[in-house]
């Protein structure tokens, strides 16, 4: 199992990394456009398509991704629009939760279909328009959700011990969610004022921006949301996982399970990241 997590793991960055870091920002929004479609199909099945439907999905996702990119293109993406999908992440998540796994299959299956849709579009749309701002901008943002989970996993092992979600996600702990977050203060504190300075990077980071524009209280605090969402995405797949009974998403990429496994916690921050710095672009 080791091993197939491994070779996967390569596997994928072998893809990913030569996109992320390729001069113009296309390659990776492509990559990524794929990935999301096939998110969309996982999530056509999670909530009961059978699979010429839900492959359906996935194609008219892939659709409207690649008609944004070649159509109007990212840059006419409103900045309003981050707002709006951010707030639909936080109330529509917020209510989900509160309904918890019995819960989410009452919904109009319709709605949790378009719900999916429009929410898997908008990542996909923040993801590829962060890229486009620049490097250190992106690797900033995917830093951020990666730090929160890492030491929210090793603070829960070590501290956990009042549960987050027992109904949910059993393992997840409040103090690993405040370690994660403390990680993430330090992190953008060390990336703004330590690492940045001293790299001449193409253009400033999330933290950098967020810290200086906002000031440093507001600053951090957005951070601490920013992470707060990232274990929300963590906890809303979760839900819907475990209200069907399913382990993971799908087994598309071996030992790791499926792409909503691996995105998850990306989904709702990269929008709201977005929001964010429209305050102090």
């Amino acid at each position: 199992m080791l091993g197939t997590r491994i070779i996967t793991a390569i596997v994928l960055l072998a893809i990913l990394l030569p996109a992320l870091f390729a001069g113009s920002p296309w390659p990776f929004a492509a990559v990524t456009l794929v990935l999301i479609a096939a998110g969309g199909w996982e999530w056509g099945r999670l909530n009961g398509l059978a699979q010429p439907a839900a492959l359906a999905m996935g194609a008219a996702l892939a659709g409207l991704c690649l008609f944004t990119l070649l159509g109007p293109g990212l840059a006419a993406v409103p900045a309003g629009l981050w707002w709006v999908l951010g707030g639909a992440w936080v109330l529509g998540s917020a209510h989900a939760l509160r309904l918890g796994p019995a819960g989410w299959p009452r919904l109009p299956r319709a709605g949790r279909l378009v719900l999916g849709f429009v929410l898997l579009w908008g990542a996909w749309a923040a993801i590829a328009t962060a890229r486009g701002i620049g490097l250190n901008f992106i690797l900033s943002v995917f830093c951020l959700v990666w730090v929160a989970d890492v030491f929210a996993y090793f603070g829960g092992r070590t501290m956990g011990r009042r549960k987050l979600a027992p109904a949910i996600s059993p393992g997840k702990s409040w103090e690993g969610v405040w370690t994660g977050m403390a990680a993430v203060l330090l992190l953008g504190l060390a990336w703004t004022f330590g690492l940045e300075p001293r790299l001449h990077t193409d253009t400033p980071s999330l933290y950098a921006r967020l810290l200086t524009g906002l000031g440093l209280p507001l600053g951090l605090l957005a951070l601490v949301f920013l992470s707060a969402m990232s274990v929300i995405g963590d906890l809303f797949e979760s839900l819907i996982k475990r209200a069907v009974g399913a382990k993971d998403s799908s087994q598309l990429l071996p030992g790791h399970g499926g792409v909503l496994d691996r995105v998850d916690a990306l989904l709702p921050v990269f929008p709201l990241a977005l929001a964010l710095n429209s305050l102090v672009a």
